[in-house]
């Protein structure tokens, strides 16, 4: 396989001549940010040249029943989000990344995936895209699934270039872009603690719920709620930043000694409500984005069992200022998290869908920006002098404001089949 491709991505711009699977291979973490283990990963290619488009990872399905019907609907996703980005893809790239189990050799998980592969071949050929290459990268080594001739990809596999020698490397090394370790690595810092301490987090949350949960069922009590997760959120955030951050797994252990496990969990229950989220997710530029971002890291680290689904809202709003700031791949790794705690969770899916199209954030900050101009101007419209009252409308005539952005009410209140929610979860106003 000698075939050319250029990346006009993440690589500010410059086009990047890659030649073969070997360069391929090595040009993956750079083009997602991270090294994707466990992970199907397939890149949209444009033009004669196959210009880098679309991308789309997913974590590679445990039950090979499954993969199939996923290869359609990822090759139907992939397909028709770079259609509504403006562009059919002329060619798709496909990439299996694996590492082997405890004493399995690197070339059974090549032979392992093998069906994986030539059904998302077979599911891109079916809509009339053809895979250009997949490859499988696994312990250092590379196979291809496309290329027969045995004297450049051999059954025993290529070695991966050396981190940081190929022309792809030296090229985002001129960009400032970084390789933040593997999805795994990233992923760390959102999950929960797993510690000593996650007994008393657990005690907290129960005790919080409590007290809480009744509130959040009354219309005044849901209010006072909101005031009061948001104030103590603002003081959180302002404890967070007066500590400067430092590495990023010492920075995490910081975040978590400044933060207790009450105060924990009387955020994380406040979050649940969709109003509370919303207006959280205003922290979302500026001197507040930095700190709120170490907040809802630092949330979503206390969101143990069996609250694990509370996660969903600090991981969402991670994943949002990650993409607010510029940093898509960590808001794909948080937005991605905050799915798999709860698939249903429409904040995370709409934000979500709408990074992975390459959408603009800004409109979603022009929205919130205006919301909190609006709020702050009926406040000062009601404390200036001679100001006239509003009218009260009758109770009957009375509805909840809607909600901005991305979080919409959904028609029904959906509950995956079989699943039977524990005791300890708490009322969530889900957006």
């Amino acid at each position: 396989m000698n075939q050319r491709h250029e990346s006009n991505g993440p690589i500010d711009e410059q086009q990047i001549t890659l030649r073969g699977p070997a360069e391929l291979a090595d040009a993956l973490p750079y083009l997602m940010g991270f090294h994707p283990n466990d992970s199907v990963v397939m890149v949209a290619l444009h033009g004669g040249r196959g210009r880098f488009g679309g991308r789309l990872r997913l974590g590679i399905p445990q039950t090979p029943e499954e993969w199939p019907s996923v290869a359609e609907q990822l090759a139907e996703c992939l397909i028709k989000g770079s259609e509504r980005r403006g562009g059919r893809p002329d060619a798709i790239v496909i990439f299996l990344c694996q590492d082997p189990a405890e004493g399995e050799p690197a070339g059974l998980v090549m032979e392992r995936l093998r069906p994986l592969a030539q059904s998302l071949r077979t599911a891109c050929g079916a809509l009339d895209v053809p895979v250009l290459e997949a490859l499988c990268i696994s312990d250092g080594r590379y196979w291809s699934y496309c290329c027969p001739d045995g004297r450049c990809c051999p059954a025993e596999g290529n070695r991966m270039a050396m981190p940081g020698t190929s022309v792809m490397a030296a090229a985002a090394a001129y960009a400032g872009i970084q390789v933040r370790g593997s999805l795994r690595e990233m992923e760390s810092r959102l999950m929960p603690l797993g510690t000593a301490a996650e007994a008393d987090q657990q005690r907290a949350l129960d005790s919080a719920g409590v007290e809480m949960v009744p509130r959040l069922l009354d219309e005044v009590g849901r209010k006072a709620v909101c005031r009061e997760t948001l104030e103590l959120a603002r003081r959180l955030m302002k404890r967070l930043g007066e500590e400067p951050p430092t590495t990023p797994s010492l920075a995490d252990i910081s975040d978590d000694r400044l933060i207790s496990h009450d105060e924990a969990a009387s955020v994380i229950l406040g979050l649940q409500d969709r109003e509370t989220r919303d207006r959280a997710a205003e922290w979302m530029e500026g001197p507040e984005a930095d700190s709120a971002l170490r907040l809802w890291r630092a949330l979503s680290r206390r969101c143990v069992s069996p609250y694990e689904e509370h996660a969903a809202a600090p991981l969402a709003l991670a994943g949002w200022v990650s993409w607010s700031t510029g940093d898509e791949p960590a808001a794909r790794v948080a937005l991605g998290l905050a799915l798999r705690m709860d698939p249903d969770y429409t904040f995370a899916q709409l934000l979500h869908e709408a990074c992975n199209q390459g959408l603009d954030p800004e409109t979603l900050r022009r929205c919130l920006r205006g919301e909190r101009s609006t709020r702050m101007g009926r406040r000062s419209h009601r404390g200036a002098p001679g100001a006239r009252p509003r009218t009260t409308r009758p109770a009957t005539a009375h509805r909840r404001k809607a909600p901005s952005g991305p979080s919409r009410p959904e028609t029904a209140a959906r509950r995956r089949p079989g699943r039977t929610a524990p005791s300890r979860r708490t009322h969530r106003n889900d957006g």
